[in-house]
């Protein structure tokens, strides 16, 4: 399998990003976003799916971190895409169950070439997290979804500390990735013998 890499980047009035994604790499992990919280939080996603990752996002936080969030997602999105190719030899399909203290998160996802997001908080986030509205992360979840053409279930079973919730959901979207890019398969994993593009 050649090497897996891909160089993304995006400017708009509201953000400037730049991205080096490396899928097989082995967690070197550098990410500023102006926001602690989110650099945390995306360190795991990368660190615990194997890839190397540099990104650097400048975005209106005066504003909040909508949108940083949501062109991070995108850009990241855009990135797996690239550095994933034709998704030849891969498993397509990963799944994690990470606890994380009190909390545990569900992640499956298939690397299908079909976006789409299921987001069940049936244990509900607080309204705040690291001094943002909740809702920054389920648009963060779907930009990347959609812009990295995948379906991800996503499923916070229970907990009740918003940071244990989330740490347990990047965690476990981290091994999903990990386990379906992984190679082992001959050719594309699909009766239909391609992938949707």
């Amino acid at each position: 399998m050649k090497e897996r890499t891909a160089s993304h980047s995006r400017q708009t009035r509201e953000t400037r990003i730049e991205t080096t994604l490396r899928l097989d790499g082995s967690g070197s992990v550098s990410v500023d976003t102006g926001w602690g919280f989110a650099d945390h939080m995306l360190t795991l996603v990368a660190f615990w799916a194997g890839f190397d990752l540099t990104l650097t996002c400048r975005g209106d936080l005066e504003v909040d971190a909508h949108h940083s969030l949501e062109d991070v997602g995108l850009c990241l999105g855009a990135a797996l895409v690239e550095a994933a190719g034709d998704k030849a030899g891969i498993q397509r399909v990963g799944w994690a169950r990470v606890p994380m203290d009190e909390a545990l998160c569900e992640v499956t996802l298939d690397l299908s070439g079909r976006p789409y997001l299921v987001y069940q908080d049936e244990a509900p986030l607080p309204e705040i997290i690291g001094g943002e509205e909740k809702d920054v992360w389920r648009e963060f979840f779907k930009s990347l979804a959609f812009k990295g053409l995948f379906n991800l279930h996503m499923r916070f079973a229970y907990g009740q500390n918003g940071h244990h919730l989330l740490e347990s959901a990047c965690k476990g979207l981290g091994l999903a990735l990990r386990q379906a890019l992984a190679p082992g398969r001959d050719g594309v994993l699909s009766t239909k013998g391609s992938l949707d593009q």
